[in-house]
């Protein structure tokens, strides 16, 4: 008889999972070192999670943000401003970081074709993309096109914080994010 999950040790396996990859490079995660650095087995860690890219799916999916609820009380392209700058930062440097850069990893695997990690990616992006068109046509009724305008919101936000973090060019990121908000969101 299998032994029954320890749910709690499971949630803080993930998230180290997500702090290991953070630091290292996804595409050198092999099962034993990552296991040492959690002070466990490649054994427990297939019993916890089947296989790797299921546990790397499951880390992402318990650090994923409420991303409507971030948008949900957003009632103006104002207030909408101000929350994707503080995204921006939240992100960069708090406490999404470690998660983002995770993703970010995920994302660039998720191109590969066949990829395990593509239906995840394909749902992380819809994630992000579907709770902001809404937002976007609720406080803008009369911008044509709410999808594209939240897809070149995700993407260059995505874009952006990964030459952020890539050149450390803090003041051109910065104005970047402006003209990409003010843009996405300007009426046609």
């Amino acid at each position: 008889m299998p032994r029954p999950l320890d749910h709690a040790r499971r949630a803080e396996l993930l998230d180290g999972v997500i702090a290991y990859i953070a630091d290292h490079c996804l595409a050198e995660v092999s099962l034993r070192p990552l296991a040492d650095y959690l002070g466990t087995s490649s054994r427990m860690l297939i019993h916890y999670f089947g296989t790797k890219e299921a546990m790397m799916v499951a880390a992402l999916e318990t650090h994923r943000p409420d991303i409507g609820a971030l948008f949900a009380n957003v009632d103006s392209l104002d207030t909408l401003r101000t929350r994707l700058l503080e995204s921006f930062t939240l992100n960069t440097t708090g406490d999404g970081a470690a998660s983002l850069r995770v993703l970010l990893q995920v994302l660039g695997a998720a191109t590969v074709p066949d990829s395990p990690l593509r239906p995840f990616a394909t749902q992380a992006i819809e994630a992000v993309v579907t709770p902001l068109a809404e937002s976007l046509r609720r406080i803008e009724p009369r911008l044509d096109d709410p999808e594209s305008a939240a897809t070149l919101l995700v993407s260059g936000m995505r874009g952006l914080i990964q030459d952020w973090w890539i050149t450390g060019d803090t003041a051109r990121v910065e104005r970047a994010v402006r003209k990409l908000v003010d843009g996405a969101v300007a009426r046609n």
